[in-house]
């Protein structure tokens, strides 16, 4: 194993040797050249000296071999941060103007390499448990794992081509680091087998590294680390910090702890693991870490991209209320916990028609108080839009000039900030938000972001509040739509029973003309109990059903027997049958047959045909009376509430056409002024064979 470690180690020291060679001839120029030859020759004195060591029968570990191996991680650690570029700030109060974040890693650094040297090195052999140096290994491959994910995630796609292998060759050292040392924490010693490959492993990456320093040629760009990458990084290597601790903390309480020693350690580890679990689950911890690292590496507080998608995510989920979305995503913005959203509601004139704000949505927050629109609160935040905070009112009145506030929200609970939700220079609403989960700084940022935010949420509510009343007035339409086809079928009801009332002096003592008056009636009463029905939401809509075309025909002419010219009958061919809604259908044929006997003299012809065409059912009404132009049929016949009568409704040949097309069918005509009109109605033939499909092909149009 001695012989396989110095081969391994030897190998490793030439092949970084090697690239530094070609650093500085080859590749000369190229970007960050310098800071990678020197960690390249730390790693190469590193590993000669291992292999010396190894060669030597001295052991795994010396003084000099731990500090060379501490500085090798550095310099790689160096290169990654240079990669991430932008490490340092002008208004930076820290020596060579660093970043307060790169200076910080460095300062934990030389503290690790300050703790390796206090350490000593013969301890890692003989300790029977969580040893020391190892730990601190293992935290210095952390940090070097975290600084690749950061590197290559911070990259665009043209420079993650050139940076990729880099991050492979110098990611699969510190992995292989982590993996030796994670594996001698477990097992309380250094397996031989995986010390002696780490030198392969590590000349593995050189050619990784040389072919990234060969592409490399763009410049080191800003440091652009995402907030929520930031977040959960910082989170991650906090918890892994805490549980060594706790682990190492745990062994001294077993290794000292005599009998007790073992329940204690497992006693103490539990507890520290619900500590950290109830730790990272706190929404108030999470939102002091949060405010934390905006406030120490951010120029800015907010990372408006992330914000703003989820600002927009929360008002566009699909719930039920809108209003508690748009508190919860205003509050998100500075961490509030909960708030109550106020907008205007337009008084009823019987009440004064005073305009009000009201509660109208809460979120684990509740109020009743209902505020004047006139009142001097709300004219400031319509005049000034200014997000108000209620502490600094207490502390500095002045500085909102006569604002007076109302005293419901002086007690409101844990009242914290007012924001207004402003849509076109007016009021639309304002949400008093509660104190933070965290200190949050506010700044002309804060407030800034607040107001956009407050006008976006305002237009949110607005949509929503239109798309109501839209669904109101369409249900009105509807309902005044459906009035209006019952005002016509009234209409015509009544013309039947006034011609009737008319004939009834002359006709009375015929006993011909009561039975057909006694038809009239009943048949009257039938159709308005149906239109009652119909006007009733409960009332289901009417299935079509099989229906003997020449039955209905022969239905509608009987009740326009009263008017003359009289429409005579002719069917080509019986036993025709459609799929329909029978009174609908009768409605519709009646319509025409009576447009026709009005459009004709007494003196004219009204003749109505059924026959077969093809597949079809072909019913055809003709009269000889004035006609119609082109332009007519063409701009008013079919164009609803246009009638040339004086008490026309002017929807019956509209109704009409929309009930042939719904039931598969057409409408056609044709018309020559002072000779007459035709109109054509076609239907589908109804088949035994294909009722059930038919029959669902119009419930699906219905």
């Amino acid at each position: 194993m001695t012989s396989i470690a110095v081969y391994s180690y030897s190998v490793a020291a030439i092949g970084f040797f090697l690239l530094i060679g070609l650093l500085l001839t080859i590749w000369r120029g190229r970007s960050h050249v310098a800071p990678v030859a020197i960690a390249c020759a730390l790693t190469a004195l590193w590993s000669g000296a291992l292999a010396l060591e190894a060669a030597s029968g001295l052991g795994l570990w010396s003084v000099w071999t731990d500090k060379l191996e501490i500085l090798r991680s550095g310099a790689w650690c160096v290169v990654l941060v240079l990669l991430l570029g932008n490490y340092r700030d002008p208004g930076s109060r820290w020596p060579f103007g660093l970043r307060t974040s790169v200076f910080a890693g460095g300062m934990a650094y030389l503290g690790l390499l300050l703790a390796t040297a206090l350490l000593r090195t013969d301890l890692m052999l003989n300790i029977d448990g969580l040893l020391p140096n190892v730990t601190l290994r293992v935290c210095q491959a952390v940090l070097g794992m975290l600084l690749v994910e950061q590197v290559y995630r911070n990259k665009t796609v043209q420079e993650r081509w050139a940076i990729k292998f880099a991050c492979l060759g110098i990611g699969a050292m510190f992995a292989y680091d982590f993996y030796m040392y994670s594996q001698a924490m477990l097992f309380h010693e250094m397996h031989q087998d995986t010390w002696a490959a780490r030198g392969i492993v590590n000349a593995l990456a050189m050619p990784l590294i040389g072919t990234a320093i060969k592409r490399g040629t763009s410049r080191a760009n800003a440091l652009a680390l995402s907030r929520r990458v930031m977040f959960h990084s910082t989170a991650l290597f906090g918890s892994a910090l805490y549980l060594m601790a706790m682990g190492f903390a745990g062994y001294y309480l077993r290794y000292f702890g005599g009998s007790w020693g073992g329940v204690m350690q497992v006693v103490f580890l539990c507890g520290a693991l619900l500590v950290l679990a109830g730790t990272l689950f706190s929404g108030a911890f999470r939102a002091w870490l949060k405010v934390f690292i905006s406030k120490h590496f951010y120029s800015y507080g907010y990372d408006y991209r992330e914000e703003w998608m989820r600002f927009t995510r929360t008002l566009s989920e699909h719930s039920a209320n809108i209003g508690e979305r748009a508190i919860e995503a205003v509050g998100a913005l500075v961490e509030s916990p909960g708030g109550v959203l106020w907008q205007r509601r337009d008084e009823e004139p019987d009440s004064g028609g005073a305009s009000t704000f009201r509660p109208v949505a809460g979120w684990q927050a509740t109020s009743s108080a209902v505020e004047p629109a006139d009142s001097k609160f709300c004219r400031f935040l319509e005049t000034t839009q200014w997000v108000i905070d209620l502490r600094e009112y207490q502390a500095l009145p002045e500085k909102y000039g006569d604002l007076e506030l109302p005293a419901w929200l002086k007690e409101f609970p844990r009242g914290w900030l007012v924001v207004p939700l402003i849509m076109h220079s007016k009021l639309f609403g304002f949400v008093v938000l509660q104190d933070a989960r965290s200190t949050v700084a506010l700044n002309w940022e804060v407030f800034d972001l607040l107001e956009i935010a407050g006008s976006q949420a305002a237009s949110y509510l607005a949509q929503q509040d239109a798309a109501d009343e839209l669904m109101v007035a369409r249900q009105f339409d509807s309902f005044n739509r459906m009035s209006t086809f019952v005002v016509h079928d009234l209409k015509n009801l009544v013309s039947q029973l006034s011609l009737m009332n008319a004939n009834a002096e002359k006709h009375r003592d015929n006993p011909e003309f009561q039975r057909d008056m006694l038809d009239t009636v009943d048949h009257s009463i039938q159709k308005m109990t149906s239109m009652l029905q119909k006007l009733s939401r409960n009332d289901a809509p009417a299935r079509p059903r099989a229906l003997s075309v020449e039955a209905v025909v022969r239905q509608a002419i009987a009740l326009k027997s009263a008017l003359e010219p009289h429409p005579s009958l002719q069917v080509e061919q019986q036993g025709l049958m459609v799929l329909a809604d029978r009174e609908r259908l009768e409605r519709v044929l009646g319509h025409l047959i009576q447009n026709a006997i009005e459009a004709t003299p007494k003196s004219g012809h009204v003749n109505v045909t059924v026959r077969r065409r093809g597949d079809r059912v072909a019913i055809t009404v003709a009269d000889t009376g004035a006609g119609m132009t082109e332009k007519f049929i063409r701009e008013r016949l079919f164009k609803p509430f246009e009638s040339t009568k004086p008490a026309g409704m002017g929807i019956g040949v509209f109704e009409s056409r929309e009930y042939i097309t719904e039931l598969g069918g057409a409408l056609d005509l044709t018309s020559t002024p002072s000779v007459g009109t035709t109109f054509t109605v076609t239907l589908p033939l109804y088949h035994e064979a294909g009722a059930g499909i038919a029959a669902g092909a119009i419930d699906r149009a219905a």
